[in-house]
């Protein structure tokens, strides 16, 4: 695919970008949130799937938190190589051709989903979406090229939470297809992706393009894996995506396990936390924009444990009403956090640049280089913060038939993630060095 390449690109050019450059990279977002959404739709199909799998299909709890987990797990260690791939082939190119290959898992599960399918095989085809997963890595790594540093917080918070909606939209198809076929009919929901997915890599073909100034730097991904802030950037992700898509696989199975739902009465109740945590990330993205993404990450952990502490109380005492509650609000702040958090990497790369003494475009070109970089690692240990979520919940559910003790290990983990906002991006007085010197109001 030769593609259309774009020769020069210089988003924080005013002129540039009034005349040319918000045109071009506005049709080439939506197009990105069209694929990606897709992309994560694969990825969660399994979160749907398994509630299709009644006792006809002989696999237990345990062993269905194993199969969403094993989707987490691969759609977090192919994020790496999406990364890279855009600089390497093209935004428009690898958005067609992993749009494309999301046609392989989708025909996959349509030829599997039966009983009497061996565990083994079930693995393999949820390993197989996980490739969904990595379309997030490219997208985003795409989209941050495009735009200027003061537009990044909307922009990738756009992005990501268009995607991030792949979710619910998966979840709602299932909804529909338990509540008029029954659970006996899994493979109508995949009927219903495959011409979607052709869709997607049509449009990209037709209205996506290649940047020619974004290129492969192996000295960059170097530089970003030896950086301080691209290891705590990737926890503080772990707190928000991690949590995100964690409870986006598993909390159908948590309401069938935990409170006895049946598909039907799990599936109406899933999409609705997946759908407000997607809505709310362009949000959270803006928040940063306007008040710096550390404050609102570090109010976005403080309140994602105060929600936590709402689910273990009301786990204990086996009320659903204040549970689902409880949940719906963890899905809002891991939104939340997670627009707050992307917004971050680009500020702290280019706060960098101006410390060493950068300025203007040179300034924004090694923030863009460093953070494309980044992006990478940081989405997929994020990702990997959803298989950890996965497999807490099954060991919880496999010792104690709770998933209490999970919710537990989740609050300690977000009070780490508060105390490691403050102490690196806020303490005073480092907060003045900061939001001076270094220019960290972006952060």
């Amino acid at each position: 695919m030769a593609g259309r390449w774009i020769e020069t690109w210089e988003p924080e050019g005013t002129a540039f970008w009034r005349e040319t450059g918000e045109r071009v990279a506005r049709r080439n977002l939506w197009f990105s949130v069209l694929s990606e959404h897709i992309g994560f739709s694969v990825w969660t199909l399994w979160s749907v799937m398994v509630l299709f799998m009644g006792p006809e299909y002989g696999v237990d709890a345990a062993g269905k938190f194993f199969l969403i987990s094993t989707a987490t797990l691969v759609g977090a260690l192919v994020r790496v190589p999406y990364t890279f791939a855009v600089a390497r082939f093209g935004g428009r190119n690898w958005t067609v051709f992993s749009a494309v290959s999301l046609l392989v898992p989708a025909l996959a599960a349509l030829w599997v989903m039966e009983p009497g399918t061996s565990y083994g095989t079930f693995l393999a085809v949820a390993a197989l979406t996980g490739i969904g997963g990595g379309n997030f890595a490219s997208s985003m790594t795409n989209i941050n090229a495009f735009f200027p540093l003061r537009k990044k917080g909307w922009a990738l918070g756009l992005n990501a939470g268009g995607g991030n909606i792949g979710v619910p939209v998966v979840q709602l198809v299932g909804l529909l297809v338990i509540g008029t076929l029954g659970a006996a009919h899994p493979r109508v929901v995949l009927g219903v992706y495959i011409p979607l997915i052709v869709t997607a890599a049509v449009c990209a073909a037709l209205y996506m393009d290649n940047l020619r100034p974004v290129t492969n730097d192996t000295g960059a991904a170097l530089l970003a894996a030896r950086d301080r802030h691209t290891w705590i950037m990737a926890v503080l992700y772990v707190g928000t995506f991690g949590s995100f898509i964690g409870y986006s696989f598993a909390f159908g199975l948590v309401l069938q396990t935990q409170f006895g739902r049946t598909p039907l009465q799990a599936a109406s109740l899933t999409f609705a936390g997946p759908l407000l945590g997607s809505l709310a990330r362009p949000l959270g993205g803006r928040l940063a924009d306007r008040y710096g993404g550390a404050c609102v990450t570090l109010a976005a952990f403080a309140a994602t444990a105060a929600a936590t502490g709402v689910v273990i109380h009301a786990s204990g005492a086996a009320s659903l009403p204040v549970f689902l509650a409880g949940f719906t609000a963890l899905f809002v702040l891991t939104g939340l956090g997670n627009g707050s958090t992307y917004k971050m990497i680009p500020g702290i790369f280019h706060a960098q640049a101006l410390a060493r003494g950068l300025d203007g475009e040179a300034a924004a070109a090694h923030g863009r280089r460093l953070s494309g970089a980044a992006m990478g690692l940081i989405g997929a240990v994020g990702a990997l913060g959803g298989l950890a979520v996965n497999l807490a919940f099954r060991q919880s559910f496999q010792a104690y038939g709770t998933g209490t003790a999970a919710f537990w290990s989740f609050l300690a983990f977000y009070g780490v993630c508060s105390a490691l906002t403050w102490a690196v991006y806020l303490r005073r007085p480092q907060a003045t060095t900061v939001r001076t010197r270094l220019g960290y109001a972006e952060v």
